[in-house]
């Protein structure tokens, strides 16, 4: 468990690194309920991403056929995710983070929820480290059980970083609009930064992970 716990870790910075939901949350943050909007959101967002990454495992184990250990098609996976996330910085330019507009409509808990939820959904398909998160929960061959409570965990301390919006809301109200603003900036301009880098990195040791398997029938990470 530690050692999976060594792996999924860097996959969380590379994931958390993401401006498009902080922006939304200071989004829901400028709205007429500012606390429970943004609350709402993250909650439909990140229990969407939990479900999405029970799908991506259910759908995963069948296409593979997976027994008890890990087997070829799981580092055939990993080559693939690997490639992706080094094809995903070729093209990448600088954009800052979404700007915060404020709202044109009456924002409520139940729409922020559902919006949450949609803008995962929307966005899975390019989520790729968190197929690579889950490709490593299979090949960590654990229980059912233990398999979800890795991906709540994993979900828990993704949503985490986030929860600032409707903490920094509730004990400073309006005071706390222009810091959320520029704690989003500041995300954007990471992300700009590092996330090519990070991104490469993720997908190079994927790929030799990958590689490591098919040259010496075990990958590199071994659990």
């Amino acid at each position: 468990m530690i050692d999976l716990v060594s792996v999924l870790f860097p996959i969380l910075l590379v994931d958390v690194l993401n401006p498009v939901l902080f922006a939304m949350l200071v989004f829901a943050a400028g709205s007429n309920r500012p606390v429970s909007n943004s609350a709402a959101m993250l909650a439909g967002h990140t229990l969407a991403y939990f479900a999405a990454g029970i799908v991506i495992a259910l759908g995963m184990e069948q296409l593979s056929h997976r027994l008890a250990n890990p087997q070829r098609i799981d580092f055939i996976i990993s080559g693939l995710v690997g490639i992706g996330l080094l094809l995903m910085v070729l093209p990448t330019k600088k954009q800052g983070a979404p700007e915060a507009a404020e709202p044109e409509w009456d924002l409520t808990p139940l729409k922020c929820f559902a919006f949450g939820a949609v803008v995962n959904f929307i966005g899975i398909p390019f989520a790729l480290p968190y197929f690579a998160v889950v490709d490593q929960v299979l090949k960590a061959d654990l229980s059912v059980t233990g398999s979800v409570t890795v991906l709540t965990i994993y979900n828990f301390c993704y949503a985490a970083p986030f929860m600032i919006v409707p903490a920094l809301v509730a004990i400073s109200g309006e005071r706390a609009k222009p810091f959320l603003e520029k704690i989003n900036g500041f995300i954007g301009k990471a992300s700009d930064m590092l996330m090519p880098w990070l991104f490469a990195a993720l997908g190079a040791a994927l790929i030799a992970d990958a590689v490591a398997y098919f040259y010496r029938g075990a990958g590199l990470i071994q659990f």
